[in-house]
């Protein structure tokens, strides 16, 4: 079995933003990847930050039908939804690592999709988080470390 990927919104994000080449490509290659192996996870959060942040927040921002023609797709990565156990284990996420609240859901949802690495650059490259590894996917390169 593949290991499982859990993809935090920047990672998203930054795949449809224009005006950051260098992290675009880079997004992009590894969303290429996490298709290829239908190795990536998502939750709800991630999905509904994706959807604000890209049709709100980003210049130019995404047409609306392209943004949830993107979320659509997604949805085959089977979201994990907010329950009480998503909220529990991010509860006990936050106080044992610190993490911000909204980290915390993250990680927590990470873990109930039985992910090996979270994807994200908004916290420590390579921290262990229970059985999950933080990656930064600006600088880690899918091809070297899927080989």
């Amino acid at each position: 079995m593949t290991d499982r990927f859990f993809v935090d919104t920047n990672l998203l994000v930054y795949s449809r933003d224009t005006s950051e080449h260098e992290k675009q490509q880079k997004a992009m290659k590894w969303m290429t990847r996490l298709w290829c192996d239908k190795s990536g996870r998502v939750s709800y959060q991630v999905l509904q930050e994706f959807y604000i942040t890209v049709t709100h927040k980003l210049q130019p921002g995404l047409p609306i039908h392209i943004a949830r023609m993107d979320v659509r797709s997604l949805m085959s990565w089977q979201p994990v939804s907010s329950s009480d156990s998503v909220l529990e284990r991010a509860w006990a996420i936050q106080d044992r690592y610190g993490l911000s609240w909204w980290d915390a859901l993250i990680v927590s949802a990470a873990q109930i999709a039985e992910c090996k690495y979270l994807l994200t650059e908004d916290l420590q490259e390579n921290q262990h988080l229970g059985a999950i590894k933080v990656l930064n996917p600006f600088q880690a390169d899918p091809d070297t470390l899927l080989s």
